[in-house]
């Protein structure tokens, strides 16, 4: 295994790809997606340890989603087993998942732990759904402060953890390997990650533009709210599932 660089245009290829392979398999990919999301809720609403617990599963279930993409691009149907994949690959590759679960929960409350430090926990409170936003408390400077402290931390634990879940599955690298590899990929392809989110930014800006105005057209403007939501979970959904072709073509395969 080597790490390729690739072109920045490449980024563009990458949506395409995740949209693409979406359609090809939407009930199976949508489905695992909402099933991904379920799990995520239910395990963040254990009490005492939830939202630890979820973080720790991120890597894993995100993973799941790269697999079943896989099989899509197979052509074949993915089961909804395949969100266990992380822990049926071997006793040691489990374990390693585990470490790279409880590293991401670490470095996720480390970075919300700092930010608490900024504005006294207003924003943290806000991000994690516990209060409300008013547009007085976003104007505060202590919450911008504890905003871009937050942004500036987990951008780069976002990097570290976009491509060490699927290089401890298919390479076998232990952890903080995958974790050097993973944050070295996406800055030695800097511009190929860049074009790829502002693609999906603006497929993002497109969705919300269409749905509006249908609902403006319609002279409903009620209707526009409740598309939006199932739109923007199908778009969530054709996200993960570009994921898997960024590691796909970043990371040169062993024959």
């Amino acid at each position: 295994m080597k790490l390729n660089i690739i072109a920045a245009r490449t980024g563009i290829s990458w949506v395409k790809l995740g949209i693409r392979t979406f359609f090809r398999q939407p009930l199976a990919l949508a489905g695992l997606f909402f099933m991904f999301m379920a799990l995520m809720t239910l395990a963040s609403q254990i009490p005492f340890i939830g939202f630890v617990l979820a973080m720790a599963l991120l890597p894993a279930a995100t993973l799941g989603l790269m697999v079943a993409t896989r099989e899509a691009t197979d052509g074949r149907f993915p089961m909804p087993v395949v969100l266990l994949a992380a822990f049926r690959a071997g006793r040691q590759q489990a374990r390693a998942m585990l470490v790279l679960g409880a590293l991401y929960a670490l470095g996720f409350l480390a970075a919300i732990a700092l930010s608490y430090l900024v504005d006294g926990g207003d924003f943290a409170r806000v991000y994690l759904g516990g209060a409300t936003p008013t547009r007085e408390m976003m104007m505060e400077p202590a919450f911008q402060g504890a905003m871009w402290v937050f942004i500036g931390l987990h951008l780069p634990l976002s990097l570290m953890f976009w491509h060490a879940p699927a290089l401890v599955h298919w390479h076998g690298f232990p952890p903080l390997k995958s974790l050097f590899y993973s944050l070295m990929a996406c800055l030695r392809n800097f511009w190929a990650y860049a074009v790829f989110g502002l693609m999906w930014m603006a497929v993002l800006v497109l969705i919300v533009a269409g749905v509006s105005t249908v609902g403006a057209l319609l002279d409903q403007p009620g209707l526009a709210g409740d598309l939006l939501f199932p739109a923007l979970l199908l778009l969530a959904s054709m996200f993960f599932s570009s994921l898997y072709f960024t590691f796909r073509d970043t990371f040169e395969q062993s024959p």
